[in-house]
C-alpha cells in the first residue's frame, strides 16, 4: 500500500507492505527490507496498490547471474563460454556453460571444451538451459542426457517484496560458515571443493536457525548485481515441516535489500515437491529449467 503522512516540513509517501497495526500505528515495509512505524494521527490518505505482476525476466541473463552467483573453485573463458572445475562436486561446479559466443566454430569449441575435463579427470558435460538454441544445437551433434532418471532443475525467482517479512525464528547471518553450519549443510563429510565453491562469491552471507543452542536449519546467499542467490538451504530431518527453510529464505531476503537487491532467484529439483511448493508459497515462480548433457565420447 501507500501511505501519505506528515513529516516535519511537508508530507511524505511510504510505499511498501503493511505488516500490522499496534499502539497506534502503521507498521510498513519497504523493498529494502526497512520498516517504517507511522503514528496514525499523521496519516492524511492511503490505499491499497494492486499486486504488480512479476516484471519478464531475462533468462539468458540469469543464465550467467547464477553461475556468477556461485562460481566454481577454477573458471576459464572460451570466448564467451564458462569452462568451469570444481573436483567434481557439483554439476554446476564442473560443466560448460555455452552462453554467448565461444569465438569458433560450434564443433571445435566443444573439442576444446573436451579437453579441458578430460585434463582434469572430469566427464565433458554442459549445463543447459532448456529450451535454448545451445541445447538444440548439442543434441544435434550427439550429446545426450547426464542423467537421465532425474527430474528437471526449476530456476524460480521474484521480487524481494515478497519474501523479505520478518521470519518468525531467530535467524543468525554470518560473513563465514562454522563447522556447525556445514555439518548441517552436508551428511557426513565435507567435500574439500565445497568449502572453496561456497565461501568464493565476492558479496556472500550463510544463515542458520538453533535449536537449544545447536543449528538445525541453514543457508546461505550471494549477491550479483540486484539478484540475491539463495541456495544450500538444508534443514535436519527432525526439524522439517515448521517453515524453518522460509525463515532462512526471508532472512536472507532481508540481508540482500540494504545491499542493492531488488530480485532473487533459486533452484530446486522439480520433483522435490515439498520444496517446490513452500518456495511457490513464498513467490518465487519458474524462470526456466536446466538439465546437463555429455559428450558422445563418454
Amino acid at each position: 500500500m501507500v501511505v501519505r503522512h506528515r513529516i516535519k516540513g511537508g508530507l511524505t509517501d511510504v510505499i511498501g507492505v503493511l505488516e500490522g497495526y499496534r499502539e497506534g500505528r502503521l507498521v510498513v515495509r519497504h523493498a529494502d527490507s526497512s520498516r517504517h512505524e507511522i503514528e496514525l494521527t499523521a496519516v492524511t490518505a492511503a490505499k491499497p496498490i494492486p499486486e504488480m505482476p512479476l516484471r519478464p525476466v531475462d533468462v539468458e541473463q540469469l543464465f550467467l547471474t547464477t553461475a556468477l552467483g556461485r562460481p566454481a573453485a577454477e573458471t576459464s573463458y572460451l570466448g564467451e563460454w564458462l569452462l568451469r572445475a570444481s573436483a567434481g562436486w557439483t554439476g554446476r561446479g564442473n560443466s560448460l556453460l555455452p552462453t554467448g559466443s565461444p569465438g569458433m566454430p560450434l564443433p571445435e569449441a566443444l573439442e576444446r571444451a573436451e579437453a579441458f575435463y578430460v585434463e582434469r579427470g572430469l566427464p565433458p558435460q554442459a549445463h543447459i538451459r532448456l529450451g535454448s538454441p545451445a541445447e538444440a544445437e548439442l543434441r544435434g551433434l550427439g550429446w545426450v542426457e547426464a542423467h537421465p532418471g532425474r527430474s528437471d532443475v526449476l530456476v524460480m525467482h521474484t521480487t524481494l517484496d515478497h519474501v523479505n517479512a520478518l521470519p518468525p525464528y531467530d535467524v543468525q547471518l554470518t560473513e563465514r560458515p562454522d563447522h556447525a553450519w556445514y555439518g548441517v549443510a552436508f551428511e557426513g563429510p565435507v567435500p574439500s571443493a565445497a568449502r572453496v565453491v561456497l565461501e568464493g562469491a565476492p558479496k556472500a552471507v550463510f544463515a542458520s536457525i538453533a535449536v537449544d543452542g545447536q543449528p538445525v536449519a541453514v543457508g546461505r546467499a550471494s549477491m550479483t548485481g540486484h539478484w540475491l542467490g539463495v541456495d544450500a538451504v538444508r534443514v535436519a530431518p527432525d526439524h522439517r515441516g515448521n517453515g524453518l527453510a522460509a525463515a532462512v529464505v526471508q532472512a536472507l531476503a532481508r540481508w540482500a535489500g540494504p545491499q542493492g537487491g531488488r530480485r532473487t532467484y533459486l533452484e530446486v529439483l522439480e520433483s522435490n515437491q515439498a520444496a517446490v511448493t513452500a518456495y511457490r508459497r513464498l513467490g518465487y515462480v519458474e524462470a526456466y529449467r536446466y538439465r546437463y548433457l555429455v559428450s558422445p565420447s563418454q
